[in-house]
């Protein structure tokens, strides 16, 4: 397995790394003891960048995460967190809290919950509008002093946000969906985490399954899922969204790979300071992404890959409407 350092101050990790999010929720049901096998799977083929959240599942993920790392070195893995994410007893989305305050409780369950001494890569989850970037981050920075948390990470915040942020304390990396079919991050906000010396964790290789080779129009989606409500897979924007993924895996087909290899690939190849997270819940489809790090894409090929699916051709948002006012793009 190769490695990538996260930005100029980070930590190096695996050039792929492991999203947990669906081991706990919002893709329908789970099953726990493959998660598990799952993530020991990545472990054993290198895989050291484990990413996950306080309110994944609300705690069942880190606690998952726990389980599966009781019989393995901790120190072969870099856990990476996010925060702020506040949820009602029926799983509903009710607003982010970045307070310092909130930081310091956060953390703490966190700990308690991965049964950990420290948090590699702590981050919130969103900007909260209500605090100041500089207040978030600062408090970071004393958990950082304290020995809790080793390097500071972001997820979805704007290019002006990131050099409010890094002026208080090096951040690591950027957490960003960055996909064929989502590049809102290349225009502004990916020159300037290059400008700072700030690594991207992309999240949504597979725009959550659509470029994946594996959907279909016909497949149906349990009310918890996450895209039964997602614009892209909604009536026509999914019909127009399957015909870009069908587009792709033509490419991939002449070359002999997969479709999701195909999207993965052409993740990883946007440089060196890139590392794609995939979402995988089961061993086949690891083993999968794991293919994706044997392709080599030429010059000619990209941009095979980017004709068959153009900046900007995805109809719907990513996110239903409440939520994309809390993205930058």
């Amino acid at each position: 397995m190769e490695t990538r350092r996260l930005g100029s101050t980070g930590p190096r990790v695996s050039t792929l790394g492991l999203g947990m999010m669906g081991m706990s929720d919002l893709y329908g049901p789970t099953d726990r003891t493959e998660a598990i096998a799952t993530v020991h799977s990545a472990l054993d083929a290198g895989i050291t960048l484990l990413d996950t959240g306080d309110f994944y599942g609300m705690g069942d993920n880190e606690m998952l995460l726990r389980d599966a790392l009781k019989e393995r070195d901790r120190g072969n893995a870099v856990i990476s967190v996010k925060f702020g994410g506040m949820r009602g007893p029926d799983g509903s989305w009710v607003g982010y809290d970045a307070r310092p305050e909130a930081v310091r409780n956060f953390l703490a369950y966190s700990l308690r919950r991965l049964g950990t001494d420290h948090i590699d890569v702590y981050r919130p989850a969103r900007l909260d509008p209500r605090v100041p970037i500089e207040e978030t981050v600062g408090a970071i920075a004393e958990m950082v002093e304290a020995g809790y948390v080793r390097h500071i990470g972001l997820s979805e915040v704007g290019a002006e946000t990131l050099r409010r942020a890094a002026a208080v304390h090096p951040i690591c990396d950027l957490q960003f969906e960055y996909s064929l079919i989502s590049r809102g991050i290349e225009d502004e906000i990916l020159p300037t985490a290059r400008e700072l010396g700030i690594g991207v964790t992309a999240y949504g290789v597979l725009s959550r399954g659509l470029l994946s080779g594996h959907w279909s129009s016909e497949r149906g989606l349990a009310a918890d899922d996450f895209r039964a409500r997602s614009p892209r897979f909604q009536g026509e924007n999914l019909r127009h969204n399957l015909s870009l993924a069908e587009a792709l895996g033509a490419v991939a087909q002449d070359k002999g790979i997969t479709p999701a290899q195909a999207a993965i690939a052409w993740v990883a190849a946007r440089g060196e300071d890139v590392v794609p997270l995939v979402g995988a819940r089961r061993r086949d489809r690891l083993s999968e992404a794991l293919g994706a790090l044997d392709v080599e894409l030429s010059r000619e090929e990209v941009a095979e890959l980017e004709s068959a699916v153009p900046p900007g051709a995805a109809a719907g948002e990513r996110y239903p409407e409440p939520q994309m006012r809390h993205l930058p793009v």
